[in-house]
């Protein structure tokens, strides 16, 4: 879905989601765009139908693979055809075909390393191919040759997942109750390096160690790391962006959200650097193609990388959660977003550089909005509240047995709090430096300190394992930059930043600027800035990558020397945050434990908050009913009273389409649904092409792209966001909370009858493809 990365994590994950264009490019109701559930129903069935038939049934849940034959009997039940459990085997089908993007995630799709994802999920490297002469956005691509296929943006990658051990004895070995919040933060990541290292000795791969239940438990995982990813197919956005922000977390929804990549190795099989010489990758397994999408009740599966789910934080946080941290980001995203499009005005290569990142700040700040508003109609806080009583009451029935778990509950609350005493800081010093610029020269110049230590010794990130995406990560700003684009954002967070009350501000940072940091006198100094600056040019900063620390002090470009004043005093700060990190990392790991006890007593499996690993969701295809007065995009008489059914078909493009961005679509497009030339993609019960239909699986961002699969394991589609009234499942998963995807036959049928992709139908063996 369009959130992943997400949401996900805001902090890194915003920005991961933010710059891969994973978290979905995603909207505000029109009028006269808007269209009904009923409108996309055959006219025989104008009128709003039930939801579904299907009794009600729990379908929470993102689960390990290993947990899988914990829910044997239910998944069979459901409609499983497959056994539970041989799905915990990662080098089996299907778990084998499926992949991470880095922020989104994707399968194989055929013998020859094609990979189905999201069209939001390929943006970026849409984007990066694009120029105002050759706007494959607007115009969409399709590679008839592999000779044709282009690569994808720097840094893009294809992770495949071969292993996945569990290390939670190797990493708690090196703990013990007396260390401080630093020792510990210090002794984790220790612990971690090493694991890793060991890992990596294996070319190839990437290796990672991922904690589970707060920190109770820890995975390492190794993944098969391709880095030759080239783009082969994307529908133009007006059918891969069907809707735009109008329609982003909306139902009913006709996107045609979907891309093709490919993966490349060298001619050794092995992973490799970009080359004429390398050939596709050939997967062990990929999931054929269903020519038939799913039927309502039908069940169906997801499997993919969810980023961030946060099911088992207290009341405290979800307090300060909604009440503080999304109403400020939802105001920070829109305003940011605003500031880039005034910039970017009249300017179309620069609107192009950042239509990813505006894309994503677009959907994060409507995702916030509809957070709130979510939370403001539930009793999420009471039954947290109720929740904690329950657990101390439940503590305080056993003393003796259970009184290691005393105090945790008050601990973690005062971690929380003292964490939260600095939030408004944290928040603006995270972003008021969001100039590229600026965040080149810190990165580049705690570079060359690392490089200083030994490889082991050195900040995660700033290893020699780090050094290839580090470069990629360099040679990527060239097509997502534009000085007064950057120059104007900057100005924006600093603008925030100066309102900090004085005992917030980095001393540091404020000598630099003299106390310039507002109207004319701040514009004048950036523009000095930007001008003087050699960090524009990518040869110059991929040179700075082999600097020493004395070189850095003793050079004359300005962010350098900003980046070289505040480094003291950003690493004073960093130490502070290891500290508290390390302090969580005992408490938190003892709450879980103690929910996990108090769960388990009731006979209920628990499954982990999501982390960006290999998760497998399940559910049925069902319609539902949203709160009154709530409903969105369907300003045609429903009173919010009325069930949303779970489909959408042709009919509805033809009901949006006005010809203007974003109802726009392309004239074949519409020639062939007037012509109802639905080809053998036609569903007799809908009388028309299915586009996109709703289940009750359980995602988050990171899922964006996962392949939607039925009982069979047979790719019927791919999930691409959730619904208005499920935005809250991040926190709160409920009878309502639905996904969006889009269907395998509005996928097949746009290849076929409008983009003419008749070689990659060949490729994925769809019988239709012979037409």
């Amino acid at each position: 879905m369009k959130i992943n990365a997400s949401t996900q994590k805001f902090g890194l994950a915003l920005t991961i989601a933010l710059l891969t264009a994973c978290g979905k490019p995603a909207d505000d109701t029109n009028t006269e765009a808007s269209t009904t559930a009923a409108a996309d129903k055959p006219a025989a069935t104008a009128e709003a139908q039930p939801a579904s038939s299907t009794a009600t049934v729990s379908t929470e849940g993102m689960w390990m693979p290993r947990q899988l034959p914990e829910l044997g009997n239910k998944l069979e039940e459901l409609g499983l055809e497959l056994d539970p459990s041989t799905m915990t085997d990662l080098t089996k089908f299907p778990m084998n075909a499926v992949v991470s993007l880095g922020g989104c995630s994707a399968s194989f799709v055929s013998p020859q390393g094609l990979v189905a994802t999201n069209h939001h999920c390929a943006y970026g490297s849409i984007s990066y191919n694009s120029t105002e002469d050759n706007d494959l956005l607007a115009n969409g691509f399709l590679a008839k040759t592999l000779e044709e296929e282009v690569p994808a943006a720097p840094g893009s990658r294809i992770y495949v997942t071969v292993e996945m051990d569990d290390v939670t004895d190797k990493i708690k070995s090196k703990l013990d109750d007396t260390m401080d919040g630093a020792t510990r933060f210090k002794a984790i990541e220790d612990a971690e390096k090493a694991l890793v290292a060991a890992c990596e000795s294996d070319p190839g791969h990437r290796c990672e160690v991922y904690s589970y239940y707060g920190g109770a438990s820890y995975y390492l995982i190794k993944q098969l790391a391709i880095r030759d990813v080239r783009l082969v197919h994307a529908p133009a956005s007006s059918i891969g962006k069907f809707g735009g922000d109008i329609d982003n977390w909306m139902w009913p929804r006709h996107t045609g959200d979907y891309a093709f990549l490919r993966a490349y190795v060298g001619p050794d099989g092995k992973p490799a650097d970009f080359s004429k010489d390398n050939v596709p990758f050939k997967p062990k397994h990929h999931l054929t193609v269903a020519t038939e999408g799913p039927q309502e009740g039908d069940f169906v599966m997801v499997a993919g990388y969810p980023g961030r789910t946060n099911r088992y934080r207290t009341a405290e946080e979800v307090s300060n959660n909604f009440t503080w941290y999304y109403p400020t980001m939802q105001k920070v995203l829109a305003e940011w977003s605003e500031v880039i499009g005034n910039a970017t005005e009249n300017n179309k290569d620069a609107a192009l550089k950042y239509a990813s990142l505006v894309a994503g700040l677009n959907n994060y700040s409507k995702n916030f909005t509809g957070m709130m508003e979510g939370y403001n109609r539930s009793d999420l806080l009471t039954r947290k509240q109720k929740l904690e009583k329950d657990l101390q009451d439940w503590i305080g029935e056993k003393p003796e047995e259970r009184k290691q778990y005393a105090s945790v509950i008050n601990d973690l609350n005062n971690l929380i709090t003292e964490k939260q005493s600095t939030q408004e800081r944290d928040l603006l010093l995270n972003y008021m430096n969001r100039s590229a610029m600026l965040s080149s020269a810190q990165r580049l110049y705690r570079l060359s300190q690392e490089k200083q230590k030994a490889d082991a010794d050195r900040e995660p990130g700033y290893q020699e394992r780090d050094m290839t995406r580090f470069g990629e990560s360099m040679k990527r700003i060239e097509r997502n930059f534009e000085p007064s684009v950057d120059q104007a954002v900057w100005s924006y967070f600093l603008e925030r930043y100066n309102a900090l009350p004085e005992d917030q501000r980095i001393e540091s940072f404020d000598a630099f600027f003299g106390g310039e940091l507002s109207g004319e006198a701040l514009q004048n100094k950036l523009s000095a800035m930007y001008e003087k600056t050699g960090l524009t040019d990518t040869d110059t900063r991929l040179a700075w990558m082999d600097k020493s620390p004395e070189e850095f002090r003793a050079s004359d470009d300005p962010f350098i020397q900003l980046a070289v004043a505040t480094f003291d005093d950003r690493m004073a700060l960093e130490k502070k945050n290891k500290a508290l990190t390390g302090a969580f990392a005992k408490v938190r790991p003892q709450f879980m434990d103690l929910l996990i006890s108090y769960y388990q007593e009731q006979g209920k499996p628990v499954y982990p908050d999501a982390n960006s690993s290999l998760r497998l969701t399940y559910g049925l295809v069902k319609g539902y009913t949203p709160p009154a007065g709530t409903v969105k995009g369907a300003a045609d008489g429903n009173d919010g009273k009325d069930s949303f059914v779970p489909f959408t078909t042709l009919r509805g493009i033809e009901a949006k389409y006005t010809g203007e961005d974003p109802f726009d679509s392309p004239q074949a497009l519409l020639d062939a649904i007037k012509n109802k030339d639905y080809g053998d993609y036609h569903d007799e019960n809908l009388d028309s092409v299915p586009v996109n239909f709703l289940t009750t699986v359980d995602i988050t961002g990171g899922n964006s792209g996962s392949a939607t699969m039925n009982g069979k394991g047979e790719f019927i589609g791919l999930v691409f966001d959730g619904t208005y009234d499920s935005i809250n499942a991040d926190w709160d998963f409920n009878d309502n909370t639905r996904a969006i995807h889009v269907d395998v036959e509005y996928m097949l049928w746009v290849m076929d009858k409008v983009d003419n992709a008749h070689n990659l139908l060949e490729e994925m063996g769809v019988k239709e493809a012979q037409q």
